[in-house]
């Protein structure tokens, strides 16, 4: 290498100052929290002004151990169905239909009105969202049970049953999700060349297997970064299990993060509810660590 090439490549002494404001940023928003949060996890505290008594990893021990735990878990891969596998299959087979099919036949402008439908519900405050759900399913005069009423059918408790409550709160999460793989799969679609279709057709290739040879592998980092990004919201989820069910009925729709803002702050178990926060920050990290690995890998061949 020469020594003008080397000099080209060098940084200026003064690039990393540029990374100052971010990591401070980071340890604001990410580093210190965190660090408090697993501070917390090893005593047993009520908050407040109570005394904080050592705990050790006495809160971990409990919690493997919390079969209220590992029911949340399990409720978990609910969630993961309702955000990420059932959303992103009915995204990629809503974009390829509304842009190589609706968008060819009736306009870019059709493909584009029924893609801002879609997402509409992703725009909703989630506290909206919710009351207009608890609505909806509810089980004297919502509008399932009423339109049951109609053809003289006896509609269930939707969130009041144990057996039906998950399911209800999985319907109104894959009605949010839907519209977030559908854009981005929607742009993805815009770049692949429309002659590579034409040459397909030419040699009788039929629109499912265009959609499997053409647009499934050049949709493929969307389709990584969707499922990435949909996991990760998935294990977090919160807000839809507070306004819909509370965690029940029976504990039924209960998952780590409500337990863990339960523990917090109704039961007055911080240290315990700090531990149940470390230990999915731990997992979600795992699992999206995971998930870059195996991308790469896949790139690299």
């Amino acid at each position: 290498m020469s020594k003008g090439l080397a000099r080209g490549l060098r940084r200026p002494s003064g690039y990393w100052l540029y990374l100052v404001p971010i990591f401070i940023g980071f340890l604001a928003v990410v580093g210190i929290p965190f660090a408090t949060n697993i501070y917390f996890s090893l005593f047993r505290w009520k908050g407040g002004a109570a005394p904080m008594r050592w705990n050790g990893l006495g809160n971990y021990a409990t919690l493997f151990a919390d079969v209220e735990f590992w029911t949340s878990l399990r409720n978990s891969i609910f969630m993961v169905i309702a955000i990420v596998v059932i959303p992103t299959v009915i995204g990629l087979l809503l974009a390829a239909l509304l842009t190589e099919t609706i968008g060819r036949r009736f306009g870019p402008r059709i493909a584009s009105f029924l893609r801002a439908t879609y997402y509409l519900p992703q725009i909703l405050p989630i506290a909206v969202a919710g009351f207009m759900w608890s609505w909806i399913l509810d089980p004297s005069d919502g509008a399932i049970n009423s339109f049951f009423r109609s053809i003289h059918i006896i509609g269930p408790d939707w969130l009041g049953n144990p057996d039906l409550a998950i399911y209800a709160v999985m319907l109104m999460l894959i009605w949010l999700q839907i519209g977030y793989p559908l854009v981005i799969f929607m742009a993805a679609l815009s770049r692949v060349d429309p002659e590579l279709y034409e040459a397909a057709a030419l040699d009788g290739a039929g629109k499912w297997r265009q959609f499997l040879a053409i647009s499934l592998p050049t949709i493929r980092p969307e389709i990584f970064i969707v499922v990435l990004t949909a996991t990760v919201a998935a294990l977090k989820v919160f807000a839809p299990i507070l306004i819909l069910t509370g965690g029940g009925p029976e504990g039924s729709t209960v998952v780590p993060s409500y337990y863990a803002y339960r523990n917090f702050f109704e039961l007055s178990q911080v240290g315990y509810g700090s531990a149940i926060s470390t230990v999915m920050a731990l997992v979600i990290f795992a699992i999206a660590a995971l998930m870059l690995w195996w991308q790469r890998r896949q790139e690299a061949r």
